[in-house]
């Protein structure tokens, strides 16, 4: 289990927020912190893996708090969520090692990216001793693809950004004859699962992809995907 805190002042965000925490596997809500002094204490006597952290808290910065884990040389990650869109704030989350940023308002659908993406970062590194190079691409591409800080003149439509449509698209034109997963698409493109099928769906409706559904014994049934020739 991946042990997680929440700091957030306001006690219906914070609720939301555990909410969301819960509907996902693997994690487990260990502290629901209101401010960064309950917080820290908390963290001086217990073990975390991730923070999620506001950033403006009365008489309180969650960067500040940030700079301080990391001086303390504290063992956790931090995602922070804020209303916060000024380049300057997102730069220095990343700076002192965001590993994402989440802004208010924004979508169970992206709280979810940003576990899973957390998750399987976190899992794939811990299995080994050392990291190949294709390693640590895979998750620096796919957060660079994630966080989606591109300027709405990029966008086809609303949620559909060109750049990663391109990245998702090469990976359809790499097997136009086999039907793929969008898990598939994924590990090869290094775009989120989630990111991937959304962009499947808008090429389905586009009327560049078909799509076929499998039906195994066990589980979900699959959904897979591939170029239409006309």
């Amino acid at each position: 289990m991946i042990n997680v805190m929440i700091i957030e002042d306001d006690p219906m965000v914070r609720e939301i927020n555990s909410r969301f925490l819960k509907k996902l596997k693997d994690f487990n809500l260990v502290k629901a912190a209101a401010n960064i002094t309950e917080a820290h204490e908390y963290i001086s006597n217990n073990k975390l893996d991730l923070i999620l952290l506001d950033i403006y808290l009365p008489k309180e910065n969650g960067i500040d708090f940030l700079k301080l884990l990391r001086k303390e040389e504290t063992n956790v990650d931090v995602i922070l969520i804020t209303a916060d869109k000024t380049s300057n704030m997102i730069q220095e989350a990343f700076r002192y090692g965001a590993v994402d940023y989440l802004i208010k308002p924004f979508t169970f659908e992206r709280f979810k990216e940003a576990l899973i993406n957390y998750k399987e970062r976190y899992h794939s590194i811990n299995k080994f001793d050392s990291i190949e190079q294709n390693i640590v691409d895979k998750y620096i591409s796919k957060n660079i693809v994630s966080e989606e800080i591109e300027s709405t003149e990029n966008e086809l439509e609303k949620g559909i950004n060109k750049y990663t449509y391109k990245i998702v698209w090469i990976e359809v034109e790499k097997s136009s004859e086999t039907y793929r997963t969008a898990e598939e698409i994924s590990e090869k493109s290094g775009v989120a699962r989630v990111t991937v099928r959304k962009y499947l769906e808008y090429m389905e409706k586009e009327g560049k992809i078909t799509k076929i559904i499998e039906y195994g014994k066990i589980g979900r049934p699959q959904h897979k995907f591939k170029l239409l020739i006309k």
